[in-house]
This record gives C-alpha cells, sequence and structure tokens, in this order.
C-alpha cells in the first residue's frame, strides 16, 4: 500500500531513465518504444512521467554498467529461452512473483519481469511481431 500511496504522490514529477545507446537504428526504435509506452500503450493504460536520455557507451557511467550486468542475463534468458543460463538464476529470485515470498524464483513472468515489446522472434535476421504483455501488478 505505501509504494502505491508514494506513487500517487510524486506522479506528477518527470523521472529520467538513462539508456545506453549504440547505432542509430537501435536508438531510433528504442525511443520510438519507450515514447509509446509513456503515452498511454501500456498496462494501465496511462500516461508515464519518464524522460528518457541516451547515453553513448564511451560515458563509462557505474549505473549502466551495474544495469548491464543484470540486463544481459535476463535479455539472455528471453532471447534464447531453451538455453540454459545460470547467471539468470540470481535476477530470477528477485523478481515480484504470483504467489509471493513463498515461490521465489517461480510465477514471475508478466507480473515481476515485463518485457516490452512481447516479442514472437522469426528469426535473427527477420523482424519480431508485438504482442502487449497482460497483468498489472500495481492493481493486486
Amino acid at each position: 500500500m505505501r509504494v502505491f500511496l508514494a506513487e500517487k504522490m510524486q506522479y506528477h514529477l518527470q523521472t529520467d531513465v538513462v539508456v545506453e545507446c549504440r547505432d542509430k537504428k537501435e536508438y531510433a526504435e528504442l525511443a520510438l518504444e519507450f515514447r509509446r509506452i509513456c503515452d498511454g500503450e501500456n498496462t494501465g493504460n496511462r500516461q508515464l512521467p519518464f524522460n528518457v536520455i541516451f547515453a553513448e557507451k564511451k560515458t563509462n557511467l557505474t549505473g549502466l554498467q551495474l544495469a548491464n550486468l543484470v540486463a544481459r542475463p535476463i535479455g539472455l534468458n528471453d532471447i534464447r529461452a531453451k538455453q540454459a543460463n545460470q547467471a539468470f538464476g540470481l535476477p530470477k529470485n528477485k523478481f515480484f512473483c504470483a504467489a509471493g515470498l513463498d515461490h521465489v524464483g517461480q510465477g514471475y513472468q508478466n507480473i515481476g519481469l515485463k518485457i516490452y515489446p512481447a516479442q514472437k522472434a522469426k528469426s535473427p535476421g527477420e523482424p519480431t511481431e508485438a504482442a502487449a504483455p497482460t497483468g498489472n501488478p500495481q492493481s493486486t
């Protein structure tokens, strides 16, 4: 309940999200998807007060280095779901789960971990089809 109240009290404040950018195509796609989500194409269908800031890899920000240590195992687990991924074991146990603390590391898909846009990969060289994830942890 405290999280919900804090969210309501600070909803009008803008939060900057720093993202590492590698190339112009990736930058353009990510900026477009980020804007769509913030403009209301999200699970709650509400405007989100986030502003994306793209930082070049050479800026070497500590926060981005830490995010990469967490994001890479999560991304690889999504992209190569059938491949063993020992590095995903620790982050997996940190996600909010459907059954709460009794079953950490289980039932976190689309609850504590949401992939935007949800993708159905055809092959590495082909575009993907986006599908909106379901469920809203704020409403439970």
